[in-house]
């Protein structure tokens, strides 16, 4: 948390004066019962109306300043803390963008969109109730204390008696509740954890006939986490009356000791309201009290999570430097594009290699089929190039080159990728396109359209290239989101694409048509095709065979059905054998 203090840099003046006039209020605030006691002891006891009413002035005029002064240590307060979460929030988002695919993972993206949303906000809180409150109180309870002494020093001692009692009642309850109310936290994070499974799996939960049992899940949760609210409200319900009782009890000793003192001539009948006035003041700053120290304890943990993300260092920093110019090299004929030299990948905290001597080489213009059962290791593979993931054992060099040497904004320019999963982003189908080159001209984005099978797609839409998608693209159906992803690689014009299951939702006659048009592109791009078709790589260039992370077979069609035994079997369970 105090990393993140950094970021208040830029507002020192801010987090001085929010306090400082705070300070100047509640000055203001202990002078009334002060003019309260002259008005009793003056203004009624003389039965001076002009007094009593040029006094009440008084007062109205100390709640104004004192309004102004709160207004004004908000604004800043607030200007403060608004700038302070905005830099943490750019500099996070920032900070993730550094990640490679496996911090990703390693941190998980619920937990990155949680620690971006929410748990800044409640950092932003924390600064922003700290500058305004967190000196005010205590403040107000020393101050109130220090008057009474300037009033009586023995209805003082009550003060110096009931502050600690009271400290002790609201900082006890508080320290009880605190670890209670993460276990809150905690119970209500599986109640959400179960509603986000069964509203994004409803249409599973009602294929198998399970709203019964996914109901009484979600009660089980909902009762362990009303037990737990009830019990911590009952601790957190017993502060009130206590502290009341304690507040009542110092209330009617301080009335006892100060009707006494009246009698002997010590006391006014209007210092002995002050001094209750002052008893008020300090109850209420302790309530105050513990309920800031309760949002700064949240504001606490919610800013090491934020710490924690911000400390987690990129295992693939960004290059802003060339480590060798390849341009001589890419001038030497018959360099492969793609190379794999005895590679192999483990993701973190995996027990043993996802990909094992992977070794091969892919020439400019050619087109590879990489096919295997599930879990075979094909998107591994081709994440390796666009350097999604790092090898750990190996190298994959592109166009002589290792990816690691390669700044990493040159290598994604030089790869198109199409995810297995089509992503849309909300805006229109040119926003969309664009993002694979943000200076394509229209005829650049049809020519890609009409490669991706897309064309008909963005014609049969009203608005055509500028029709609106929606978050996700939910109003198109998988396909034409699987063509428009494909589409916006292509606008890119890449010397590498790659294909990762990307038309397992067209049928056979369009994925036929998209393959054609893909051979038949300007500049002759080297094509990965990931897939579980066989129909769709059977006339590629090479075909790699993965097994557990293997190459279990490499080459032609025919060649691999001859003497590759995985892939004839793949091939005889998509194709009845003749």
């Amino acid at each position: 948390m105090k990393k993140l203090l950094v970021y208040l840099k830029n507002y020192k003046k801010e987090c001085v004066l929010a306090p400082l006039f705070k300070m100047l209020e509640a000055s203001f605030e202990l002078v009334v019962p002060l003019v309260v006691s002259a008005i009793i002891d003056v203004g009624i006891a003389a039965k001076d109306s002009g007094y009593i009413l040029r006094m009440c002035l008084v007062m109205v005029a100390l709640g104004l300043i004192g309004l102004v002064c709160s207004v004004t240590a908000q604004y800043f307060a607030a200007k403060a803390a608004a700038g302070f979460g905005t830099k943490v929030r750019h500099q996070l988002f920032a900070h993730i963008q550094t990640f490679s695919f496996s911090e990703i993972d390693q941190a998980g993206t619920a937990t990155l969109i949680t620690r971006m949303t929410s748990d800044i906000n409640q950092v932003q809180s924390g600064v922003n109730m700290v500058l305004r409150l967190f000196l005010r109180s205590p403040f107000i309870v020393f101050g109130a204390m220090v008057m009474a002494f300037t009033i009586d020093t023995k209805a003082a001692l009550i003060f110096v008696v009931t502050i600690p009692l009271l400290s002790f009642v609201v900082f006890g309850v508080m320290a009880v509740s605190i670890p209670l109310y993460r276990k809150v936290q905690e119970r209500l994070d599986k109640v959400l954890g179960i509603t986000r499974e069964n509203l994004s799996g409803a249409r599973v939960i009602r294929a198998f006939h399970k709203e019964e049992e996914e109901k009484s899940r979600f009660e089980e949760g909902l009762e362990n986490l009303t037990s737990m609210q009830n019990y911590v409200g009952k601790i957190s319900a017993f502060l009130n009356p206590v502290t009341y009782v304690v507040i009542n009890g110092a209330t009617i000793v301080l009335l006892y000791t100060g009707a006494v003192q009246v009698d002997l001539g010590n006391l006014t009948q209007g210092e002995v309201v002050a001094l209750v006035n002052y008893m008020s003041q300090i109850l209420v700053e302790l309530i105050k009290l513990a309920n800031l120290i309760i949002t700064i304890t949240k504001a606490y943990a919610c800013g090491n999570r934020v710490s924690t993300i911000l400390e987690m260092k990129s295992s693939m920093p960004v290059n802003l430097t060339r480590t060798q110019d390849v341009s001589g090299t890419q001038a030497i004929e018959n360099v492969p594009m793609v190379q794999f030299s005895h590679v192999g990948l483990t993701y973190q905290k995996a027990g043993a290699e996802s990909l094992s001597e992977v070794d091969f080489t892919v020439q400019k213009g050619e087109t590879v089929g990489i096919i295997g059962g599930t879990g075979s290791g094909k998107t591994s593979l081709v994440h390796l190039i666009p350097r999604f993931y790092d090898v750990t054992r190996g190298e994959v060099l592109i166009q002589g080159k290792n990816v690691k040497d390669y700044p990493l904004e040159e290598l994604r320019q030089k790869v198109g990728i199409v995810m297995q999963k089509a992503v849309l982003f909300q805006g229109t189908i040119r926003e969309n396109l664009c993002w694979g080159n943000a200076a394509a001209t229209e005829e650049e984005l049809y020519q890609a359209l009409e490669t991706a099978q897309a064309k008909e797609v963005v014609e049969g839409k009203e608005g055509k290239l500028d029709a609106l998608v929606e978050q996700g693209g939910k109003n198109f159906s998988g396909g034409q989101r699987q063509r428009l992803t494909i589409a916006r690689a292509l606008v890119r014009k890449p010397d590498i694409l790659i294909l990762d299951d990307s038309a397992s939702a067209l049928d056979y006659a369009t994925d036929a048509r998209l393959r054609k048009a893909i051979r038949q592109m300007d500049g002759s791009p080297t094509v990965f095709i990931v897939s579980q078709r066989t129909s769709s790589i059977q006339h590629a260039d090479k075909i790699i065979v993965l097994e557990d992370g293997q190459v279990a077979g490499m080459g032609t069609h025919q060649k691999l059905l001859e003497k590759c035994r995985v892939y004839r079997e793949i091939y005889e369970s998509q194709f009845k054998k003749q």
